[in-house]
């Protein structure tokens, strides 16, 4: 299942790692571990953050995906799941309204 990983980063530990030079580096090395179909990093609620495009086979991928941040980091991450527009032509929609509308 395609998910939407939010990470927002606390400003003490990630200003001291752009301060020796590691959070360049500390962040390549999580993205090649984790492999994320795509990576955005942008400001998120007035803090450094990124939103990440990974696949998540089952529950347990969690760790793997979401570890690397708090560990390096001590960063925030919500995993969030979405459809694409094929998804949501195929989930049902016309179904579901006659059965529950």
């Amino acid at each position: 299942m395609k998910m939407l990983m939010h990470v927002r980063f606390p400003v003490g530990p990630f200003n001291a790692a752009v301060r020796d030079g590691s959070a360049g580096p500390k962040i390549q090395r999580i993205l090649e571990a984790i492999k994320p179909e795509a990576a955005y990093f942008t400001s998120a609620k007035g803090r450094r953050g990124g939103t990440l495009v990974v696949n998540l086979s089952e529950p347990s991928d969690i760790p793997a995906l979401a570890e690397p941040f708090f560990l390096t980091f001590d960063a925030e991450v919500e995993l969030e799941p979405f459809m694409t527009a094929e998804d949501l032509a195929s989930g049902g929609l016309d179904a579901l309204g006659a059965d529950w509308g």
